[in-house]
């Protein structure tokens, strides 16, 4: 009669340990990636409530018949008609680079008055034509054509968008 063992062999051991590995990696990359998703909606929604913002922040002075105002809301800064700036807005700076505030950051660039969204996960984030690893918004102005006296065309504003600056993208 053979006396048979109740414990694994080696390579039973060898496969379950290698099988475990596998998954745990795949688990962590998946969790980077959804955390990086996570941070971009995060992003994309603080953008719409400035985008709502500013809206209100154009009627207001339209409804005041103050027009003349408007243009100057492309060089204000947008967290300024939030009710509430969110926590990570790291404030106001001069000609910033990527590292003046933490990672998953907003500031406000007062040479160029753009917002700037520095990313915490950018794995697979494209970055823009300056390389760096942010996302940069400006206030546009919108202007359409009406035509006038003589058929010479006027341009009229019309609206406003909080829009980035280049376009970006990440990798799906």
């Amino acid at each position: 009669m053979r006396n048979s063992s109740k414990g694994f062999t080696l390579i039973e051991l060898v496969v379950v340990v290698t099988v475990v590995a596998i998954l745990y990696t795949v688990f962590l990359n998946r969790i980077w990636f959804y955390q990086e998703r996570a941070e971009k909606t995060a992003m994309v929604e603080v953008a719409g409530a400035l985008q709502s913002a500013l809206i209100m922040q154009y009627g207001r002075l339209m409804v005041r018949g103050r027009e003349a105002e408007v243009t100057a809301l492309a060089a204000d800064n947008p967290m300024r008609w939030l009710q509430k700036a969110p926590t990570n807005y790291a404030g106001e700076f001069y000609d910033p680079q990527p590292s003046a505030v933490e990672p998953g950051s907003w500031m406000f660039d007062l040479k160029s008055k753009e917002l700037i969204y520095v990313l915490n996960r950018a794995d697979y984030f494209v970055p823009g034509k300056d390389g760096q690893k942010w996302v940069r918004y400006r206030v546009n102005l919108i202007y359409d054509t009406v035509k006038g006296v003589r058929g010479k065309g006027a341009k009229e504003l019309v609206g406003t968008l909080v829009e980035p600056v280049e376009p970006y993208r990440w990798f799906e």
